[in-house]
C-alpha cells in the first residue's frame, strides 16, 4: 500500500500587537481599593493589580508580556 505523505501547513502569521488587547482585568480583583500605589514598571501611581497582586497600569503589563514574547521568540530561533 502506497500513501501520500501529508504536508504540514505554513505557519500563521503572528497577529499583530493591540495595546489594551491582551489582558482582561475587568474583575475586581484587579483594584486596590487602598489606594494609590507606584506601578511595578513604570512607577506611577495606580490602583490597578496585575494577577499577582502587584500594582501595575494594564497597558505596563501588556507590554511587558509583549516583550517577553519577543524576547522568548527571538530566542527560539537563534537556538534553533
Amino acid at each position: 500500500m502506497t500513501g501520500r505523505q501529508r504536508r504540514r501547513a505554513p505557519p500563521k502569521a503572528e497577529p499583530e500587537y493591540v495595546p489594551g488587547s491582551l489582558l482582561n482585568w475587568n474583575g475586581s480583583e484587579h483594584w486596590d481599593y487602598g489606594g494609590p500605589q507606584p506601578c511595578r514598571y513604570c512607577e506611577v501611581p495606580t490602583q490597578l493589580r496585575d494577577s499577582h497582586g502587584s500594582h501595575a497600569h494594564k497597558t505596563c503589563a501588556e507590554d511587558a508580556l509583549a516583550q517577553q514574547a519577543a524576547d522568548a521568540a527571538e530566542a527560539y530561533h537563534q537556538d534553533g
